[in-house]
């Protein structure tokens, strides 16, 4: 099953966008907390982090293989 262009730049800007924001996040995290306050928002930042990477591979190879199956659906009318 391929996926829509829109979907998959859809994927690509959410992924931006999480990794952008949860990065944010951890430049911005105030002194003065727990330990326990950083290890829980740094497991947070790191799974989003990771999340927003993985997003961002399927829309990157949706939309390449998009960009791709115009050329085969021509192959196949020469070929036909």
């Amino acid at each position: 099953m391929q996926m829509s262009r829109r979907i998959a730049a859809f994927l690509l800007g959410l992924a931006a966008f999480m990794v952008f924001e949860w990065i944010n996040l951890a430049f911005n995290l105030a002194d003065g907390h727990d330990t326990a306050f950083y290890v829980v928002h740094g497991i947070l930042i790191a799974v989003n982090v990771v999340l927003g990477l993985v997003l961002g591979v399927i829309g990157w190879r949706g939309l390449r293989a998009g960009a791709a199956a115009p050329e085969r659906v021509r192959e196949s009318v020469r070929e036909g």
